[in-house]
């Protein structure tokens, strides 16, 4: 799939520059307020009618389904090696988008590509390659580590924005419609930090006018639009 080349573009064209700050996101964070919309969510994924999915279709549930947890484990990671409460609060959302796309594997009767929920185990071998090299860059200051953070939520939006053009389904456009809002949040939040760190961030895959519309809004609520 062509987010595993983006990545590996992205781990040529990331800059590295050093600066630490302790400040993070608490307890009232934009992300705690999604896990009551994605309940909703699971919910109403299995109400919705089944599609007949083409085989570029089941790839993209598949794909999104480690990619969620390539996010998650990274942010793990990071959160362990930092102690920032924003690595925190934005994995526990995207375990829940992981628990979005098994709710989709499972509806559609799609094998779960995740076979272990160990950190940094993957099916994909480009996958767990990319956590090695992610954790790797980020691992070497506190602001190299937000900006991989920004960074896998600019691919996320833009792996997301490319598998809704490929499919008219009704339950898997309603589940990229809420992922890719969480991810707008999550960049919000790094974008923030990163700058509030003293670096700065350039939108690698998505368009430069597109990630200034993002950071330039005030954070999304989920659920239906």
């Amino acid at each position: 799939m062509k987010s595993i080349h983006l990545f590996a573009a992205f781990l040529l064209l990331f800059s590295v520059s050093a600066c630490e700050a302790d400040n993070g996101m608490g307890p009232a964070s934009p992300m705690n307020d999604e896990a009551a919309a994605f309940t909703t969510m699971q919910n109403e994924i299995t109400a919705m009618s089944a599609a007949d999915l083409s085989d570029e279709e089941i790839a993209g549930l598949v794909l999104m389904r480690e990619e969620e947890k390539l996010a998650r484990d990274v942010y793990l990671y990071f959160h362990d090696l930092y102690g920032l409460r924003i690595f925190e609060n934005i994995a526990r959302s995207e375990a829940r988008h992981m628990s979005a796309m098994k709710t989709l594997l499972d509806k559609y009767g799609i094998e779960d590509p995740i076979v272990s929920d160990e950190r940094g185990v993957f099916s994909d071998a480009h996958l767990a390659d990319l956590y090695t090299q992610l954790t790797t860059t980020g691992a070497a200051s506190l602001l190299d580590a937000l900006k991989v953070g920004a960074t896998i939520e600019d691919l996320d939006i833009k792996d997301l924005m490319d598998l809704s053009e490929e499919t008219d389904a009704e339950d898997i456009l309603f589940v990229y419609d809420n992922l890719t809002r969480g991810s707008r949040n999550h960049m919000r939040a790094f974008y923030g930090q990163v700058t509030a760190n003293g670096g700065s961030y350039e939108a690698q895959f998505i368009s430069p006018e597109l990630l200034k519309d993002i950071v330039d809004s005030p954070r999304e609520r989920g659920g239906r639009r």
